[in-house]
Formats: C-alpha cells, sequence, structure tokens
C-alpha cells in the first residue's frame, strides 16, 4: 500500500490517489487535492483564499505551515468600500456574512501550495497539477449535498456578473444537482501555474487585476500586498493527551490553540464515566465548549501560548465541575503515505466575496467580512497582519506507531468536530468511521446545538436542566467535515465526513 486519503469531494480524493500512484508522497498528493478542491468543490475551496498545514517529515519531523491570508497593508476609506452583507439561511438557523471587494484580504493558498512543494515534493508541479487541470476542463457532475451548500450561500454566488457566469446555468438560477460545473479560466490558469510558478499569481496579471478592480470599485488590496505576500513555516503546538502526543496548529492562529485547552480540560475527567451519546458525555463536552467560549471572551488581546500556562489551565478547570448542566466556507484534506509522512491541511475562502478574477475563475476571500475573525469589529483589522483562523488541523501520535491525520470545515464549529472525534478515539477507542459519524454537539452563545442521532431522552434532560438547546433532525454540514486517515495495526485507513460528502480512498 502507497498511503490513504481523505478529503470532501471524490474528485478532490481521486487527484491525490492518482499522485500517490504515480510515486509521488503525501505532500505531493495534498498538493494535487488541494489544488482539485479548488474545481470540485468550489464554496468551500478557492485559489483566492487561504489555509494551515500540520504534519510530519517521515517518522518523526513535526512542521507546520501557514498560508492563511493577510491584511492589507492600508485601508480604505468606509464610503469608498464595497462591503455589505447578506444571510445564509442553514434552514434551522441563519448566520450573516459581509461581502464585497472590501471583503478581500490577500489570498496565500497558491504560495503556500508551491512552498510546501517546493521543501518536500518529489514530483514536477505540471505533474503534481494535471488532475485539477483536466477536472476543471471536464467539469464535475453537482452532487445533491453540493446544490444544499449552493442555496445556502446562494446570494454570494449571484452577487456579480463574474459569479453569475461561473455559478449559474442561465444567468440568474443556481447549479443544481445533477448539472455539470466548468471552469476552463481555471484550467488554463492552473497549466500557466504549474510551468510558470507563483509569481504568476502574486505578481503578473492575477495581481494587476486584483489591484485595478479593487482602486476602481472599493476594495483595499494593492499589487504591493499581493508581491509581499510569504508563506510562514512554524513549528506546531505539542501536547500530550493521554499519553497521545498530538501537532496542532500553532499561533496566530487561534483554533488550535482552543482545541489544546479543551483537551487539557477533559484530560482531567475520566472518559469511563462519560460513554459516547450519554447524557454525562454531552453535558461534559458542553461545559468543555462554554468554558472555551468564556476563554475568548476574556483574554484580551490575540490569544497565544500563554494560555497554555498551568494558572491559566487551572483557573478554568477548576470551574469545570461547577457549571450547571447544560458557516464558513472551509474544507479538509489529509493524507498518509508509506514512508511516514503525514498530511492534514484545512483550507478556506470564507463564504467567498462574490467577485471573481476577471479570465481566472478565482473567486476571492471575504475574510474582512467575517464576524469571527474581526472580533473586535469590522474595519478595524490591524494593517499588513497575518489573520486568525480557527482551522485547526491536528496529527496524532500513538506510542504504538499508531498515526492520525485530521481536520475539518465548519467555521467556528470545526474545533468542536476535531475535539470530539480526538475523544472518540482515544478516550473511547471508537473505530475512526464511527468517531467521525458519531452525532455531535456545539455550545456557542448560550445555545446548544444537538446534532441528530442523540437520544431524544438525552436532548430532553438536557433542556429540562435548563439548557437551551435546538435539536437537529439529522446530521448536518453545520457541525463541520472532519475527513480523517489514519495507519494502524500495520495497514491505511481513513473516513470521510458524511456530512459533506466526505470520500476516504487507500492506495
Amino acid at each position: 500500500m502507497r498511503g490513504v486519503i481523505a478529503a470532501g469531494h471524490p474528485d478532490t480524493v481521486e487527484a491525490g490517489a492518482m499522485i500517490l500512484e504515480a510515486g509521488g508522497n503525501a505532500f505531493d498528493a495534498t498538493v494535487a487535492a488541494v489544488f482539485a478542491a479548488c474545481v470540485a468543490e468550489p464554496v468551500l475551496a478557492s485559489l483566492g483564499g487561504g489555509g494551515f498545514l500540520v504534519g510530519q517529515e517521515g517518522e518523526g519531523e513535526p512542521l507546520a505551515l501557514d498560508c492563511f491570508v493577510q491584511t492589507p497593508r492600508q485601508r480604505r476609506p468606509l464610503e469608498e468600500l464595497d462591503f455589505h452583507p447578506i444571510t445564509a439561511d442553514f434552514g434551522t438557523t441563519t448566520q450573516d456574512f459581509h461581502i464585497g471587494l472590501g471583503s478581500m484580504a490577500t489570498p496565500g493558498l497558491v504560495a503556500g501550495l508551491f512552498a510546501l512543494h517546493g521543501r518536500y515534493g518529489r514530483l514536477p508541479m505540471t505533474e503534481v497539477l494535471a488532475p485539477a487541470v483536466q477536472l476543471a476542463r471536464e467539469g464535475v457532475e453537482l452532487n445533491p449535498l453540493q446544490e444544499y451548500i449552493f442555496s445556502i450561500v446562494a446570494p454570494i454566488y449571484v452577487a456579480t456578473p463574474g459569479a453569475r457566469d461561473l455559478f449559474t446555468s442561465d444567468g440568474a438560477a443556481m447549479l443544481r444537482s445533477g448539472d455539470r460545473y466548468r471552469n476552463p479560466d481555471l484550467s488554463d490558469l492552473l497549466d500557466n501555474l504549474g510551468r510558470e510558478g507563483p509569481d504568476l499569481f502574486y505578481r503578473g496579471d492575477v495581481a494587476h487585476q486584483i489591484h485595478e478592480a479593487s482602486r476602481e470599485q472599493g476594495g483595499h488590496l494593492h499589487r504591493d500586498d499581493m508581491a509581499a505576500y510569504r508563506p510562514v513555516w512554524r513549528d506546531p503546538i505539542a501536547r500530550m493527551y493521554r499519553g497521545v502526543d498530538l501537532l496542532i496548529n500553532p499561533p496566530p492562529s487561534s483554533g488550535g490553540l482552543l482545541l489544546a485547552f479543551a483537551l487539557h480540560l477533559l484530560e482531567a475527567q475520566d472518559p469511563a464515566t462519560a460513554l459516547p451519546g450519554s447524557l454525562s458525555h454531552v453535558e461534559r463536552l458542553s461545559r468543555v465548549m462554554e468554558l472555551t467560549e468564556r476563554l475568548r471572551a476574556d483574554w484580551s488581546g490575540p490569544l497565544d501560548e500563554t494560555l497554555l500556562a498551568p494558572e491559566s489551565l487551572q483557573a478554568y478547570a477548576s470551574q469545570l465541575t461547577g457549571l450547571p448542566p447544560a458557516h464558513r466556507g472551509t474544507t479538509h484534506v489529509s493524507v498518509l503515505d508509506a514512508s511516514g509522512n503525514a498530511a492534514a491541511m484545512s483550507l478556506s475562502n470564507g463564504e467567498g466575496s462574490g467577485w471573481v478574477v476577471p479570465h481566472t475563475g478565482v473567486m476571492m476571500n471575504n475574510m474582512l467580512g467575517e464576524q469571527d475573525l474581526n472580533p473586535g469589529g469590522f474595519h478595524r483589522w490591524p494593517t499588513d497582519s497575518r489573520m486568525t483562523s480557527m482551522m485547526a488541523p491536528t496529527v496524532a501520535r500513538w506510542p504504538d506507531g499508531r498515526l492520525l491525520a485530521l481536520g475539518s470545515g465548519g467555521s467556528n464549529r470545526l474545533r468542536n468536530a476535531i475535539l470530539q472525534v480526538l475523544v472518540h478515539c482515544i478516550d473511547h477507542d471508537l473505530p475512526l468511521a464511527s468517531a467521525v459519524s458519531a452525532p455531535r454537539v456545539h455550545y456557542e452563545a448560550g445555545l446548544l446545538n444537538l446534532e441528530g442521532g442523540l437520544a431524544p431522552s438525552v436532548c430532553q434532560a438536557l433542556m429540562e436542566g435548563g439548557r437551551s438547546c435546538q435539536v437537529w433532525q439529522d446530521l448536518n454540514l453545520f457541525f463541520g467535515g472532519a475527513h480523517c486517515v489514519e495507519r494502524h495495526e500495520g495497514g491505511f485507513r481513513g473516513a470521510g465526513d458524511p456530512r459533506r460528502g466526505g470520500v476516504c480512498r487507500v492506495i
């Protein structure tokens, strides 16, 4: 066996699998799969966004790559900005986002993928990009899940003529299940990137068009923002949880820190007293989520590793037993190979700004319009700074050689999705597929969301105990999409999250 890959769409997985079969390593396969995701998962992935990778080279050396978006170097006056709200409708709940050229931050994904390939890749970039080039030209047949995702964010994907040309069938109606989504402009761009490298994107015609449109139509971005962008190699957060070595996405991303914080709170509790799906299990998870949210509110300034200091951890851990009972477009790729390389990469375009770079097929991000990423309020971001994120790709390493790579999409729900998969795998030794498909909970702003599949008696007991609850009827992409792969007992296996069309393939 060469390896295993899990991701959010069959064509994303197929691109990575083709590269593994051709002799590429886990990093080659990750690059191929992420580029393909920008075609196969167009709402969740775009060259106009950014991402994070956590992994290991061979059997030991940990690594983390930050290629998330950067704030512009200068702010435009508010009265000049193209920046306006839309409402995304999940059916059971709604969420407001802001779009327009004034919501765009400097994209980092292209630079990051080239940096990853340049340092760790084995095959030529033209070969690694070939599956995505072909996919964009031939097109992807949309499935029911993609139709549902489009329906949630439809106001964004009909916001401009460029978006309507790509994502509607007749200039008005959104593409539906069974329709074929083609992006020949993106195919050409990917083909040219393979031959010319990332300067085409950051210093060439793409950067020029972003600069001109921003200047004329109300954006912040300047050609200097594009030319100055650099991905950053970092050291992952390394934490032990019940004897398992965890590599977690480091600051300035906050998702990894909050995941590490939540795991510390749980480690002091006996897992045998809270079996998966039980009332005590759901209460315990919801308390930890509530304390994590309280930490975010209490902390002044950007989150950093001082929140993992013993005195800080103890201050919140002491509150755990005293508590009363209790969508951002993101996707993920996980890959392991036979050489021990591991890659967990999460990427996001926000919901998309609604603006497509002409003749490229690339919708730009709306990270400056994401309330989660701008807790101090819109238009108050520090200039020329890496933005924070909830994305938290993670690698878990057991003493016996078991290896797990995972991550999730799902806005500020994603870290709780990862938390629950880790708890199921480490605390309760559930099979990976069961750990991923088990019903989830998510606490935020005083409301406990309970996914379909939990026992009605558990939901009823929580509400009778004073919890404000939203009960969902089925599994739903609101609760994230955790795509996971593992090496265990001499073989590879994985699980794509059914909430987001996840697929796994062993090669």
